[in-house]
């Protein structure tokens, strides 16, 4: 693949990493995006409907992973790196969703710091920042 089409295709695929954090207001229920922004290690927690919840929180990590996994392809080329991501990506998934789980059950405010950090990496590309520069290394020792 020539590197124009490569950078084209990179381009465009941090590119929807983007629009969906842009438009998460309007694409996905998440009570937790405002009370994130607000002083939020002194007020209850909002007012959620847990199912919707985490329908949207998987659909959003989802997106987030096959965006992320057309990124790891383009840019290593290397077909037993995205079958590893996946392995990756699934057991995230399955881990960090039962601690998110645990904490929108039940809430407590001296759990809020680290509810707002494992939700970052359901909601956020966070995996795709720690394996770019992984596999990358591992390409160079190769």
């Amino acid at each position: 693949m020539p590197n124009l089409i490569k950078y084209m295709l990179l381009f465009v695929l941090f590119g929807l990493l983007v629009l969906i954090r842009v438009f998460e207001n309007e694409l996905f229920y998440d009570p937790y995006l405002i009370f994130f922004q607000t002083d939020y290690l002194y007020i209850d927690s909002p007012r959620r409907e847990v199912l919707k919840l985490v329908s949207f929180t998987t659909l959003r990590y989802l997106l987030n992973t096959v965006i992320s996994l057309g990124v790891l392809y383009v840019f290593f080329k290397d077909k037993s790196i995205i079958k590893f991501s996946v392995i990756i990506y699934t057991l995230a998934y399955i881990i960090l969703l039962l601690i998110y789980l645990y904490f929108v059950i039940n809430p407590r405010q001296e759990d809020y710091y680290l509810f707002f950090n494992v939700r970052r990496f359901l909601i956020q590309p966070i995996i795709l920042i720690l394996l770019l520069p992984a596999f990358y290394y591992h390409k160079l020792k190769d």
